[in-house]
């Protein structure tokens, strides 16, 4: 986890044979990153791992013990093969059962509709590792599950949003990241030296170049990130001030 208490990183793991086969696109990294930008907290790493106990466990520990927070989504439907709930009791050591407080809320969600049977397929879901805090889900009602920092959400993307609202008041923010733009107007090959220059000058700012193409123009932009005001103007003088002697060296050659 993070050692620095103005750090809170977190780790996403994608749990599924079918986004591993493509024939299921994931929507829900994207959006669980963006959510946790806007609590200040740092998504450092994502998995994706197949409906395998083994593969699940694995990751989940690793990521764990690793970052702060851990989320995870899908395989927690009724079906057989959604076993993330096992795979997860099974990565903590607890056991698992049917829990009473997921049974009341799917027998009332249920007994709402008179042509849904509550059959054992749909009881699956019910099943919660000892030890868990339920995760409210309110679009179909099935909670996810908290177990110490690995939070296990549903695939399906309005069902995972729903369960990111109602997590969102438990978690720890951290200061937030600052972000500053500045485009070169040059090539990403001329700026690429003397900006790994200004990065080692500027260890606590994130620098990074991303080159685009406008029409005839290929140039380069370059993204400042930092968590101290400061110190992200004092980087971005110095990229400022690079760039005009760049500049003034490709004029001198014409």
């Amino acid at each position: 986890m993070a050692m620095n208490a103005d750090i809170i990183t977190a780790a996403v793991l994608v749990i599924g044979d079918e986004i591993l086969s493509g024939r299921t696109k994931d929507k829900n990294v994207g959006f669980i990153a963006d959510y946790l930008t806007q609590l200040g907290i740092d998504l450092k790493e994502v998995r994706v791992v197949s409906d395998d106990e083994a593969a699940i466990v694995e990751a989940v520990n690793a990521l764990r013990k690793r970052w702060t927070y851990v989320f995870t989504t899908g395989g927690i439907g009724p079906t057989h093969d959604d076993i993330t709930a096992d795979s997860v009791a099974a990565a903590f050591g607890v056991g698992i059962d049917h829990d009473a407080r997921a049974m009341a809320i799917l027998e009332a969600h249920y007994a709402k509709m008179p042509n849904a049977e509550f059959n054992d397929a749909r009881k699956r879901m019910a099943r919660i590792p000892f030890g868990a805090d339920l995760i409210e889900n309110k679009v179909s009602s099935a909670p996810g599950f908290r177990l110490e920092n690995v939070h296990v959400m549903a695939g399906v993307p309005s069902v995972m949003q729903a369960m990111m609202d109602a997590i969102a008041p438990t978690l720890k923010g951290g200061r937030h990241m600052i972000s500053l733009t500045i485009d070169s107007g040059l090539g990403e090959g001329i700026v690429a030296g003397p900006l790994a220059d200004v990065q080692k000058a500027h260890p606590s700012v994130v620098i990074g170049s991303y080159p685009y193409i406008r029409g005839d123009i290929f140039a380069t932009n370059i993204v400042m990130r930092s968590r101290d005001q400061s110190k992200l103007d004092t980087a971005a003088s110095a990229i400022e001030a690079m760039l005009a002697d760049l500049k003034t060296q490709q004029q001198a050659q014409f």
